[in-house]
């Protein structure tokens, strides 16, 4: 079924979504067995960190060097090759005996997804610029949803069969996506010609305002990977329970995100970020400090909450800030710097955790995430209300 080369509503994107939605839940999936990789095998707390942060890392690369050639013209190359990265992965990470065969297995998935995940936001965005918000927020909720799915589905394919279990079934799922996207239209409005360094976008300060905000909500996504399943493992939970919680952190953002990102485009992103940021860093002090099981799990779905306005505010406000010509080079720069520093979160999580707990981890990611967000603010005058108050951003940013 090919797409509509016009797409009034975000439902007719919903084969894209599904996409995206679908490579989300190989990277949910992980979250939920850190713990036992941990016992199972030997491996170290740098080791957890290291598994837990090849993925961003390989993104980073991926969406740096890879995502501009979606601006010219290969977003089917790119999502093609992405699906075929990622279901390697999954067969790595089903055969994986050793902490650098994990490793290495979820390097190769952040590699896919960072290939595919910014062909498919420019094809939202250079189709429906009036709804980019709310398509963009529908798209995380797909991604969430991956993302609530991949620790129940681990986490029953483990405890019922054996660790590697749920790896082979994302492997076979990913074979039958891949069979899928040759029915879609991945092509996505005109292509860039002029070579235009992606660096340059960091010149527009709009953009960095929305990269800096970005680096306060993927501190969370870090820190979050490596350290949650650790945490509630030495509070006593099962690994049933640990998929549970992530599941209960993630459903609220299915409903909220599309409602998210049309908010944030009718208010101003900056503004909303302002807001849903602070939220998040309250509830990661909350959980450096609370011992009670079901307490942190429930402050886990208020945080949901605030980053399923933040998450779609983010990519709108880069969206907004960038050269039409330039939408996915733009939405890679955003998710590559994102990711770096939620792997180095990630890579810094498993030693802090040992060495000092979980008071310092999360007060010390709480207090990165405000001096992040200081700068956004300043930064970020022109996302403070609607695009439509702002001329520069809403059609001519960086020309």
């Amino acid at each position: 079924m090919a797409a509509s080369t016009s797409l009034g509503t975000a439902r007719q994107f919903i084969p894209y979504f599904v996409v995206t939605g679908s490579l989300s839940l190989g990277y949910g999936s992980v979250f939920t067995l850190l713990a036992e990789i941990e016992e199972e095998y030997g491996v170290s707390g740098f080791e957890i960190g290291l598994i837990a942060g090849a993925g961003l890392y390989a993104g980073v690369v991926a969406q740096v060097g890879l995502a501009r050639f979606a601006d010219k013209g290969h977003s089917r190359l790119l999502v093609h090759t992405g699906i075929i990265v990622a279901m390697i992965s999954m067969l790595g990470m089903a055969t994986a005996a050793q902490a650098w065969q994990f490793i290495v297995a979820r390097f190769f998935l952040g590699a896919g997804v960072g290939m595919v995940a910014p062909a498919v936001r420019r094809i939202l965005i250079t189709r429906d610029p009036s709804n980019m918000g709310r398509n963009l927020g529908a798209m995380g909720a797909f991604d969430i949803s991956g993302f609530v799915l991949g620790p129940l589905v681990a986490a029953v394919f483990a405890h019922f069969i054996d660790l590697h279990a749920p790896f082979w079934f994302l492997a076979a799922l990913y074979a039958l996506v891949y069979g899928w996207v040759f029915k879609l239209d991945i092509s996505a409005g005109g292509e860039a010609h002029a070579k235009v360094p992606v660096r340059r976008l960091l010149g527009i300060r709009p953009m960095l305002a929305g990269i800096l905000a970005g680096v306060a909500f993927f501190t969370t996504i870090g820190v979050f990977e490596a350290s949650w399943a650790l945490l509630l493992d030495d509070l006593g939970a099962s690994t049933l329970v640990i998929g549970l919680s992530i599941s209960i952190f993630a459903l609220p953002m299915i409903p909220l995100a599309p409602f998210g990102g049309k908010y944030a485009q009718r208010r101003g992103p900056m503004r909303v970020m302002g807001v849903t940021i602070m939220g998040a860093v309250a509830c990661m002090v909350v959980y450096g400090y609370v011992e009670f099981l079901w307490v942190l799990i429930v402050v886990s779905a208020v945080h949901a909450m605030f980053d399923a306005f933040t998450m779609p505010a983010g990519q709108l406000a880069v969206a907004l800030s960038a050269p039409a010509d330039q939408a996915a080079a733009a939405q890679g720069l955003y998710g590559a710097m994102g990711l770096a520093v939620a792997g180095s979160a990630a890579l810094a999580t498993g030693p802090v955790y040992e060495a000092w707990g979980a008071e310092v981890l999360f007060t010390g990611s709480a207090l990165i995430m405000v001096v992040a967000l200081v700068g956004a603010v300043a930064l970020g005058g022109e996302l403070m209300g609607p695009p439509k108050l702002n001329p520069r951003i809403s059609g001519t940013a960086g020309r």
